[in-house]
C-alpha cells in the first residue's frame, strides 16, 4: 500500500464530496437535475468538457497503448481535437437551442413519436454503459496497484461514490467537480512533462528517439503491413472524429449552457485543451516504454493501462506518483458521474416518462426514477468490467466512438440538416446504426480472435455508412406517411439557426 498516494485520493474524494454537498442546495428540480438550470458559463463548460473528455480511457489508455504497440498507439491521440473542431463548427449551436435535457429531446423538437424516444434512450444506454466500463476498468487496475484490494472490491467502491456524487449533486455538482479535476489533472499532465522532458535534454522528441535506439524503428513508424491494418487505422480515427457528436453524456453538456453562443465558446475552449493534452500522450508512452520498460508495464496490467501512472514513479518518485493516482482517481469518479446522469436521464426523462407514460409523469416522480436507474445502470457497468479487466481501455472507448458515430451522430446530424429526413428514418437509422457497429464488433478480432469473421477491430469504416443508409432507406419507406414528416423544416431550421433567421431579415429591411 502506498500510505500517500491513499492519504492523497482520501483528501481529493473529501473534497468532490464537499463539492457535492455544496451543489446539493441548488439541485431542487429536474432542469437542475439533468442540466444544471441551463446556467453553466462558457468557459465553465469548456473545463467540464475536457473533465469529460480527459479520462481514464484517454491519459491511461493511450499511453500504456503507445508504450504496447508503438506507433499503432499514437492513431488513438489524433482524433479527439479534430472531433470538437466538428462539434464547435456543426452541433453546439443548433443542439442548445433545440435540446432540453437529452439528445432525444433535440431529435424530439422535430419528430415526436414514443417508438423513436425509446430507442434513442436504449442507445444512449448502451453508449454510456460501454463508456461506464471503461472507467470502472481503469478505476479497479489503479485501486489495485494502488491499495492491493481486489479488483471487484475497488469497482463497486468506486460505483457507491459515484451513486452518491449523482444522486445528491446532480449536473450541478458533476460539472463542479468535473472543472476541479479538469484543472487538477492539466497542472498535473504539465508537471510531468516537465520531469519527463527534463531526462531527454528537453527535447519533445527525445522519448521517441530513445524508443527508436533501444527497440528499432518498428516502434516509431507506423504499421501498415497489411491492407487491414491500413484500413483499421481509417476506421479507428473516423469513429473518432465523428463519434463525440452522438455521445450522450458530451452532447448533453451543451444543455447546460446559457445560450448558443456559450455552446460555442466551450467547444472552442475544450478544442485547444485537446489539441494540447492529446499531443502530449505520445511523449509519456515513449517514455514509460524507456524508463519502465514493456515488462513491468505488462506485469502491471496486460493491456498496459498502468504505464502512465508507473511512469510518474519512476521519473517521479512515490510524491509524482501518488499526485498522478490521486488525480486519475478524481478524474475517473468525475466522467462516471457525467455518463449516470445522461444514462439515468435517458431512462427517465426518454424511456419512463414519455416513451412509456406519454408524457404525464411528474417532475418529482422523475427524479426518483432517474436516481433508481442510476443505481441499476451502475450495476450493469461493474458487472460488465469484472469480465473486461484484461482489456485495452482506449480500445473499448474507440468501441464506444464507432457506436455513437453509427447510431445517434447520424440521427442528429439529419435531424438538423436534412430536409428529406424523417422519424421513419431516424428509428431505423438508430436501429440499424446499432445493430451494425454492435454486431460487427462482437465478430470481429478483439472477441472471436483468430478465428473473426469481420477483419476490423474497430467497425466505424463500415457501420457508419451503414448508419446513414438505414436512415436514408428508412426515409424514402416513410416519406408517404404525413405523421412521420414532424415538424415543417424550416420551422425547425428557424430554432436550430436563429441567428440566420435575423441575417435574413435584416438583408430585406431597407
Amino acid at each position: 500500500m502506498n500510505v500517500l498516494a491513499v492519504v492523497l485520493v482520501a483528501a481529493i474524494v473529501a473534497v468532490t464530496l464537499g463539492i457535492t454537498s455544496y451543489a446539493a442546495r441548488r439541485n431542487r428540480t429536474t432542469d437542475d437535475h439533468y442540466v444544471a438550470g441551463g446556467r453553466v458559463s462558457g468557459w465553465q463548460n469548456g473545463l467540464a468538457l475536457a473533465g469529460d473528455q480527459l479520462s481514464a480511457a484517454s491519459f491511461l489508455g493511450i499511453t500504456g497503448a503507445v508504450a504496447l504497440t508503438g506507433f499503432s498507439g499514437v492513431y488513438l491521440a489524433l482524433g479527439i481535437p479534430i472531433a470538437y473542431l466538428l462539434v464547435m463548427l456543426v452541433i453546439a449551436e443548433p443542439l442548445r437551442n433545440l435540446g432540453r435535457f437529452t439528445l432525444a429531446d433535440a431529435v424530439a423538437a422535430r419528430f415526436d413519436g414514443r417508438l423513436l424516444r425509446g430507442v434513442l434512450a436504449i442507445a444512449s444506454l448502451v453508449l454510456s454503459i460501454v463508456y461506464m466500463v471503461i472507467q470502472f476498468v481503469g478505476a479497479g487496475v489503479l485501486a489495485q496497484l494502488l491499495l492491493g484490494v481486489s479488483f471487484p472490491v475497488a469497482v463497486i467502491v468506486i460505483g457507491v461514490l459515484m451513486t452518491l456524487y449523482t444522486s445528491i449533486g446532480g449536473m450541478v455538482g458533476t460539472t463542479y467537480i468535473q472543472v476541479f479535476k479538469a484543472i487538477l489533472l492539466i497542472a498535473t499532465v504539465l508537471v510531468l512533462l516537465v520531469v519527463v522532458m527534463a531526462r531527454t535534454g528537453w527535447n519533445p522528441f527525445g522519448p521517441m528517439i530513445e524508443a527508436e535506439r533501444a527497440h528499432g524503428a518498428a516502434v516509431v513508424t507506423p504499421s501498415h503491413s497489411s491492407v487491414a491494418t491500413g484500413l483499421n487505422n481509417v476506421s479507428l480515427n473516423l469513429g473518432l472524429a465523428l463519434g463525440i457528436m452522438g455521445l450522450p453524456h458530451v452532447m448533453v453538456r451543451f444543455l447546460t449552457v446559457r445560450d448558443a453562443r456559450a455552446a460555442r465558446s466551450s467547444a472552442q475552449l475544450a478544442m485547444w485543451i485537446f489539441a494540447v493534452f492529446f499531443l502530449l500522450l505520445p511523449i509519456f508512452g515513449y517514455a514509460a516504454l524507456n524508463e519502465v520498460g514493456r515488462d513491468q508495464i505488462v506485469h502491471d496490467n496486460k493491456a498496459g493501462n498502468l504505464a502512465a501512472a508507473r511512469l510518474a514513479e519512476v521519473v517521479g518518485g512515490n510524491v509524482l506518483f501518488a499526485v498522478v493516482v490521486g488525480v486519475v482517481m478524481a478524474t475517473i469518479l468525475a466522467v462516471l458521474a457525467g455518463l449516470s446522469i445522461a444514462s439515468s436521464g435517458a431512462v427517465a426523462h426518454d424511456l419512463y416518462n414519455t416513451a412509456l407514460r406519454g408524457g404525464q409523469v411528474s417532475p418529482r416522480r422523475q427524479l426518483v426514477v432517474s436516481r433508481v436507474a442510476g443505481v441499476g445502470i451502475s450495476l450493469a457497468a461493474i458487472l460488465l468490467a469484472l469480465g473486461l479487466q484484461s482489456w485495452n481501455i482506449a480500445f473499448l472507448a474507440n468501441v464506444a466512438f464507432a457506436i455513437a458515430a453509427s447510431t445517434t451522430m447520424p440521427v442528429l446530424l439529419l435531424t438538423i440538416y436534412w430536409r428529406g429526413f424523417n422519424r421513419v428514418g431516424a428509428t431505423a437509422g438508430l436501429v440499424g446504426g446499432l445493430v451494425v457497429s454492435v454486431g460487427l464488433v462482437l465478430i470481429g478480432p478483439d472477441v472471436m480472435g483468430s478465428a473473426h469473421l469481420f477483419p476490423l477491430t474497430i467497425p466505424a469504416l463500415v457501420s457508419v455508412p451503414a448508419g446513414f443508409l438505414c436512415c436514408w432507406l428508412g426515409s424514402l419507406a416513410g416519406r408517404k406517411n404525413p405523421a412521420a414528416q414532424g415538424v415543417p423544416y424550416d420551422e425547425l431550421a428557424a430554432r436550430a439557426f436563429p441567428r440566420r433567421g435575423r441575417a435574413k431579415e435584416a438583408e430585406v429591411v431597407p
